[in-house]
């Protein structure tokens, strides 16, 4: 039986894990390398902060979650398969090390916030037809 997502270093380990898989997929790579090239010693701690504030309760993050999205959409579009390569890669992370309450709260948070995001994108770009 594996652990459930009980610290930050659980969520290191966890987002460092779905990084080097979604740096490799050949759907989504292209964001993290070419449209906002990812510094992962800069990114992992802040996006380790997003998820330690909705996994656990604290309150370190500070930035627009949507908001960072919406721009990266205005370089490079965010299209549905994309969201759901995401949510799928960060799933089967999760999958694979983790098991519990907080490790299925962090797959549903995962899908929330595509589904969230792919509507938003959807909305802004209506507007801007």
């Amino acid at each position: 039986m594996k652990k459930d997502i009980e610290n930050r270093g659980d969520l290191d380990l966890m987002l460092s894990a779905f990084y080097e898989k979604a740096l490799k997929d050949d759907l989504i790579r292209h964001f993290f390398l070419s449209v906002v090239p990812l510094d992962l010693h800069h990114h992992l701690p802040l996006i380790t902060d997003f998820w330690e504030s909705v996994l656990l309760n604290k309150g370190g993050y500070r930035k627009n979650v949507m908001e960072v999205h919406l721009d990266i959409n205005q370089k490079s579009s965010i299209e549905p398969e994309h969201l759901a390569r995401w949510v799928s890669l960060f799933t089967g992370t999760v999958d694979g090390l983790f098991e519990g309450p907080r490790a299925l709260l962090a797959k549903q948070r995962a899908q929330s916030i595509a589904t969230m995001m792919g509507i938003k994108i959807a909305q802004k770009n209506a507007l801007q037809l």
